[in-house]
């Protein structure tokens, strides 16, 4: 019996969940591509699943982390209709926006809702028993970023960009899950988010935050051979390799970083929400940031100028 039909549903409705070479391999993929992939409540819930069903499962040894349409993730989902209704009293509020610190108030109840839907989700991920592959494309930008870092290995396409604009668009230091000072380096992750400005995906090769860089034509197909040549490790000897590498991260403040960071986002949105008074969470064009619909397209981090030209 399948994890979608233990939660009482027949099937997922907002990521795809594929079983290959007989289950040794499971790819799952974010299927919200009218909204780019867009992380609405109902799409990370499924997504939580659906890994908690790969991770029950012995015969699965790798995960593949993808996404259906033009676009691995745009990032937290905060402006569509579906969105708005998930939130809102009616029939399409999800249920867990009632549970988990949503019966609280003010700070509290953001705070504890996005430790449990945008944080500890994210390190549970990260921590899975199973190896995980995120095959990105498009641009990745914000908390797709949080959801590509919670694998253990990163591959691109040839086209792919990174870049976090929340300081720049909504004034907030990041996304939930800080690891931008692990996978960028500590001072490409201050100008990168200062600017809003973005790499490419050679340069996050470069970094060592990207595993491969395949073709576009071929991201699926070579993302699946890379995945079959993991599978054929032992699974015990997979598992230590991760551990090992995790624990010795962890051993040097990743850990504690994240949840230091976590509180260090709250207190932007508490910052934001007494200056709006309570009108939002995050800053606003009267707060000198550009209106995030219409922002301007993301420039290029470039090492000889202060300020790329607009693309």
């Amino acid at each position: 019996m399948t994890a979608a039909h233990l939660n009482g549903s027949s099937d997922y409705r907002f990521v795809t969940y594929e079983e290959l070479d007989g289950g040794t391999i499971v790819r799952i993929l974010l299927n919200r591509p009218k909204t780019r992939n867009a992380q609405s409540r109902g799409l990370l819930v499924e997504l939580d699943d659906a890994f908690m069903r790969a991770e029950r499962d012995d015969n699965v040894r790798v995960v593949i982390l993808g996404g259906a349409g033009p676009m691995f993730s745009s990032g937290h989902d905060i402006g569509s209709a579906e969105s708005r209704a998930e939130y809102g009293p009616g029939p399409d509020q999800h249920p867990t926006t009632k549970i988990n610190g949503g019966s609280r108030t003010g700070i509290e109840k953001m705070m504890l809702q996005e430790w449990h839907y945008f944080f500890e989700n994210t390190r549970r991920w990260r921590n899975l028993r199973k190896i995980t592959i995120a095959q990105v494309h498009g641009t990745v930008y914000a908390a797709g970023l949080m959801l590509m870092w919670a694998c253990d290995l990163i591959v691109a396409d040839e086209d792919v960009k990174f870049a976090d604009v929340v300081g720049t668009r909504l004034g907030m230091c990041g996304v939930e899950y800080f690891g931008h000072p692990w996978e960028f380096g500590p001072r490409k992750a201050k100008e990168l988010l200062l600017t809003g400005d973005s790499i490419d995906v050679h340069e996050a090769h470069r970094l060592g935050m990207v595993s491969k860089v395949f073709a576009p034509d071929r991201l699926a197909d070579d993302t699946l051979a890379l995945a079959r040549r993991i599978a054929q490790l032992p699974t015990m000897a997979a598992l230590l390799i991760k551990e090992s590498v995790n624990q010795t991260v962890d051993n040097m403040g990743f850990y504690n970083s994240l949840n230091a960071c976590f509180t260090l986002h709250e207190l932007n949105h508490a910052h934001w929400s007494n200056e709006t008074k309570g009108q939002s969470i995050v800053a606003t064009p009267e707060h000198g940031v550009p209106d995030w619909r219409t922002a301007p397209p993301v420039k290029p981090a470039l090492k000889d100028v202060a300020e790329a030209p607009a693309p």
